[in-house]
């Protein structure tokens, strides 16, 4: 019978099989490092040797005069840079790579997007202010603007570049304007017929409510959900959003409230590239904060803010609608509720440059007295501000701008910041210099600039801008032509008509230890709210 045997392996082949599978540890172990140390060092060779080609600098914003552009993109009417104009340099893009990939991008919402959100404004800024206002704010989601332009903004050059931006509404104040806003029905009620025939503020100010009641019936012809009025030196700050966005702000039904821009240097060229101080409103402050620092935020100004402190409002369009001042909106068939959100902000850069100064005298006519001034201008600050601009030498408006304007005391600011009267936002100035530095604006220069289609069209409302008078007068005064209000706007006897709002400063501590009832009124002024009628 066949036995099974078995056999003890020696200590030698033991000691073997180890040795071997040590060995082959070690080999796995060396090639698992010497082969990331390899493909590393040979990366670094290609590069190098320039081996490879980095997509940014391929399918990015070209640094010279060269066109490159993404696959598909040949047909664009992008050519080489123009000669340099006075905004050219503010709104070109710096020599480093930033966001490439915005290169001839319009930002040409489509009615997918929902709300549907629109902007109106007054002005005659230049493309250096205009452009990254409007850019800003489709990035943030406003799909529409209407921009009722005159002055340097109605000119040829700067007119055809704003009619060539996907969604904006360029509407110029001529003569055949004048005559129709003349048959408003404005002018036979009475909300705001204290700012009726007085100069410069008030004039501006009838002038802004009637383009807003035109901007109206523009936007229900639009489609849009919701309409703005805004200057173009103001931002919507869109705080307490995932997003950032003001689509999804106004989803929700939230509100704004006004920050004022505290300016740091004498030398600002781009407010929105270069400020990110901002005074926070009454509204955002506790009391004891804000009325305990009230004389070291004021600086020896006439107001806690330079200017006004009641912000701008955002309506829902609907049919009944009507301004009721440029920061606020009403209803003539219904009261309005109005709605507030503690974080969003319209962030205002009140007096961000030195020119300022020069430029607000040069619209306005009246005499540097201050007898004179309160008849031109509603704020204090403004008075002030004429006046030293009237009388002083370059040297002393400098100085007083400095004094009244620029924080230059380091130890004050960092106290009002500790304290949080004054705080630092640099979401806006990040998305300005992201679309500048990508050369957003001035492809967009260079598109408006190449295309030949509306230059003829351009050419005739500037010249017809030119040759109007610009006022925000009555100029038709038979009772009968009262007659003939907007069908969109339908009278209605029994409807309380609210006084417009204008332009207001926030409570001083004066105001703090007036009788109760004025207390009352001093803090439910509606700082800057969503109006919603749809209730």
């Amino acid at each position: 019978m066949a036995g099974h045997y078995w056999s003890r392996p020696t200590t030698s082949t033991i000691t073997s099989n180890n040795n071997n599978n040590n060995n082959t540890c070690s080999h796995v172990l060396f090639l698992l490092t010497i082969l990331p140390l390899s493909l590393a060092c040979f990366a670094f060779i290609l590069q190098w040797r320039g081996g490879l080609t980095d997509p940014t600098i391929r399918w990015g914003a070209p640094l010279d005069n060269t066109h490159q552009v993404f696959p598909g993109m040949e047909d664009s009417t992008l050519t080489t840079k123009p000669k340099s104009s006075g905004s050219g340099c503010l709104l070109s893009r710096s020599r480093s790579a930033s966001f490439p990939y915005f290169k001839d991008w319009n930002f040409d919402f489509q009615s997918d997007l929902k709300p549907q959100i629109c902007i109106q404004t007054s002005t005659s800024a230049g493309l250096e202010q205009i452009l990254p206002w409007i850019y800003y704010h489709k990035v943030i989601g406003v799909s529409t603007f209407f921009l009722f332009v005159e002055g340097k903004a109605a000119s040829a050059n700067v007119s055809r570049v704003l009619e060539s931006i996907p969604g904006v509404k360029v509407v110029y104040r001529t003569k055949e304007l004048e005559e129709q806003q003349a048959k408003s029905r404005i002018w036979s009620e009475s909300w705001l017929s204290s700012f009726f025939y007085k100069p410069c503020n008030y004039e501006l100010f009838v002038k802004q409510s009637l383009n807003m009641e035109m901007a109206i019936v523009m936007a229900r012809e639009a489609g849009m959900d919701w309409i703005l009025h805004l200057d173009t030196d103001e931002l919507i700050y869109p705080a307490g959003t995932r997003e950032y966005s003001l689509r999804q702000l106004l989803s929700d039904i939230p509100s704004d409230t006004d920050m004022e821009s505290s300016v740091e240097r004498d030398d600002i060229k781009e407010p929105f590239s270069e400020v990110s101080m901002f005074k926070k409103n009454y509204d955002h402050l506790p009391k004891d904060v804000y009325f305990g620092s009230y004389k070291e935020a004021t600086r020896g100004n006439p107001n806690y803010f330079l200017t006004y402190g009641n912000g701008k409002s955002v309506a829902r369009v609907q049919d009944h609608l009507r301004p009721n001042g440029a920061h606020r909106w009403h209803n003539y068939m219904k009261r309005p509720s109005e709605l507030k959100l503690d974080e969003a902000a319209v962030l205002h850069y009140t007096y961000p440059k030195f020119s300022d100064l020069t430029s607000r005298r040069n619209r306005c006519g009246c005499k540097p007295t201050k007898d004179d001034v309160k008849r031109c201008f509603m704020l204090e600050f403004d008075r002030a501000a004429f006046i030293i601009a009237s009388t002083a030498t370059e040297e002393e408006m400098l100085q007083w701008y400095r004094e009244r304007v620029v924080w230059t005391d380091t130890e004050l600011t960092l106290k009002l910041l500790r304290k949080g009267i004054l705080t630092r936002i640099y979401t806006p100035m990040a998305i300005v210099q992201g679309l500048r530095e990508s050369g957003v604006f001035t492809s967009v220069i260079e598109s408006a600039l190449a295309s030949n289609d509306n230059l003829s069209k351009s050419k005739d409302n500037s010249s017809a801008t030119v040759k109007s008078e610009i006022h925000s007068r009555k100029i038709i005064t038979d009772e009968k032509s009262n007659s003939t209000a907007r069908r969109i706007l339908e009278f209605s006897d029994n409807t309380s008509h609210s006084s417009a709002i204008p332009p207001l400063s926030p409570p001083s501590p004066d105001d703090q230890f007036t009788a109760t009832d004025n207390i009352t009124t001093i803090l439910n002024l509606p700082f800057n709210k969503i109006v919603d009628m749809s209730g």
